[in-house]
């Protein structure tokens, strides 16, 4: 059946190929074809074709009876943070922000009310929620959410939180307008923002912005701690100096990287 709601140039097919990638979830990297056709909700000869079609794109393979996700999957994400170029300027800063802190350290994007993981050097700990390339969290419980937010006009902050999440968590801090307007008006006047277990229960972290050449907020930076190891003042004051150099570092190079201009040779 037709999605609603779409204009006359969607493309249905494209749509379900996109469902089928995402129905490979956690915990299943192997899916039957009635397993596949149950989570996308398609007929099971349209997720077979669909399946097959990716089987010749190099995307999946079968495996044990089903089917499973190839490695090259990641070209599609990849391809995203690679246009943008801040991978590769940011690295070099948050491996020596991780070397100084011994702290994850990650770059997310706004992407409706949640944001989305694009860079992260991590240090291996036990942490409540998992984290990688491409996680989604609800922006306005994590410090990093809280810093995009507050780079948004009040009105347009309005729009962006009304939309559904779509990371399948419930963060523990559920503030109403009045307090969600209050701590917003601290992150712009302050430049920072930090989350104490508000997201789940051991997840401190704060962050700070990235921005271009031009001064527009573009993603954010964040070191991440438990709680049970760092306390919040050594959070805000032994790490959020560090963190602010690293900011300012990578958008003074993200902004030259702009103003160079791009020439491919044959």
């Amino acid at each position: 059946m037709a999605r609603k709601d779409t204009g006359p140039d969607f493309i249905e097919a494209l749509a379900r190929g996109l469902d089928v990638i995402k129905a490979f979830q956690p915990g299943r990297p192997v899916l039957s074809l009635t397993e596949v056709a149950t989570a996308t909700g398609l007929a099971r000869p349209t997720a077979r074709r669909i399946l097959l079609t990716l089987e010749e794109l190099g995307y999946v393979r079968p495996e044990r009876g089903g089917f499973m996700l190839t490695p090259r999957v990641l070209e599609l994400g990849v391809a995203y943070v690679q246009s943008m170029g801040l991978w590769e300027v940011a690295r070099p800063h948050l491996e020596q922000l991780v070397a100084l802190t011994n702290e994850s350290c990650s770059i997310a994007q706004l992407d409706g009310s949640d944001i989305v993981y694009v860079a992260r050097v991590a240090v291996p700990k036990i942490v409540t929620l998992s984290v990688s390339i491409g996680t989604r969290f609800p922006a306005l419980a994590t410090s990093l959410g809280k810093v995009l937010l507050a780079a948004l006009p009040p009105a347009e902050v309005d729009r962006v939180l009304a939309l559904p999440s779509r990371s399948g968590i419930v963060p523990r801090w559920q503030p109403g307008e009045q307090e969600r307007c209050s701590v917003l008006r601290a992150v712009r006047a302050s430049g920072w923002a930090v989350t104490d277990e508000q997201l789940a229960y051991g997840i401190r972290s704060v962050a700070a912005p990235l921005r271009d050449g031009q001064g527009r907020v573009i993603a954010a930076v964040n070191v991440n701690a438990h709680a049970a190891e760092t306390s919040m003042a050594k959070l805000t004051e032994e790490y959020l100096p560090s963190l602010l150099r690293t900011a300012g570092a990578i958008s003074a190079d993200f902004a030259l990287r702009e103003s160079i201009p791009q020439v491919t040779a044959s």
